[in-house]
């Protein structure tokens, strides 16, 4: 189960939501802002709240692939020795990336939380088909996560993403069992550039197509605006165009935790988020699926 609202409800979410859909809330970087970025403890807590986690993957300097987004450890190990603290993951061997704490930064209950290798949270999903991840590419070889995915046996839980078309081609060559996310950022003049190349390929090997959304005013009164951008006109007709090939696609909510956000999008009919809010936007989803069910 990938989602937690009830499937009748879920059903009435959109009246041009295509039939068999599957419902989606990425939750960024394991569980958005309820524990530490990329770690066990949040790739465990959102599957528990019904969502697909997202791990950024790099390989240590010796080849161990793992979950770390940012390209040093400034920011989730600040008080490390300044030698490692300064590094990338790909400059260190795994035997000195395991003993940083990159938990202390969230909280005193998260001291001693470690950064995990991508097979042992591929463990947690072997014999769990429920539970799927978003592999989001930073700096590792698609062979060797290729090999790691083959041997977990979870070909069909992973979601490659990727802001590169060329890698989410590459991948659905290595494993074409698994899902595939391009993500394609807000710029609605390069967006219409890149929805023209894809078109040239038909959207070969995209299996979601996600777009980051920035919000503007929601309150301010007497004014019809449009707060998005890229705009509704846009969003509307690119997510009509590919949903008809089968394509999930989803949205990234930029500056605004504001619920209104949430349902101003799904009144164009958006079904799909990722978010660093996982409980705001369920909570929202299914109150507005609540809303939809008994109107």
């Amino acid at each position: 189960m990938t989602y937690t609202i009830p499937l009748a409800a879920l059903c009435l979410l959109v009246a041009n939501r295509p039939q068999g859909a599957e419902f989606i809330v990425q939750s960024h970087r394991g569980a958005g802002n309820l524990a530490p970025d990329n770690s066990m403890i949040a790739f465990k807590l959102g599957w528990h709240i019904g969502t697909i986690p997202e791990a950024d993957v790099r390989a240590t300097a010796d080849g161990v692939i793992v979950a770390f987004h940012d390209n040093n450890f400034t920011r989730l190990a600040p008080n490390a020795d300044p030698a490692v603290r300064d590094k990338s993951v790909s400059d260190l061997d795994w035997e000195v990336v395991s003993q940083i704490d990159t938990g202390s930064y969230f909280g005193p209950l998260y001291a001693g939380v470690h950064i995990p290798r991508l097979g042992d949270i591929l463990d947690q999903m072997r014999g769990r088909p429920e539970r799927r991840l978003y592999l989001d590419i930073k700096k590792v070889s698609l062979d060797k996560l290729a090999a790691e995915v083959r041997k977990a046996g979870v070909e069909r839980q992973v979601i490659l993403a990727s802001t590169r078309y060329d890698e989410i081609r590459e991948w659905k060559r290595l494993v074409p069992e698994s899902g595939t996310l391009l993500w394609m950022g807000e710029n609605e003049a390069r967006l219409k550039e890149r929805l023209a190349e894809l078109r040239r390929t038909g959207f070969a090997d995209i299996t979601q197509l996600q777009v980051h959304v920035r919000v503007g005013c929601l309150d301010k009164p007497g004014t019809n605006d449009d707060p998005f951008a890229p705009s509704s006109k846009f969003l509307r007709q690119t997510m009509s165009e590919v949903r008809a090939k089968g394509i999930l696609f989803q949205v990234l909510v930029i500056g605004s935790d504001n619920p209104r956000a949430y349902e101003k999008l799904m009144d164009l009919g958006i079904d799909s988020f990722a978010t660093d809010d996982p409980l705001v936007t369920l909570d929202v989803m299914r109150n507005y699926a609540r809303r939809k069910a008994g109107s």
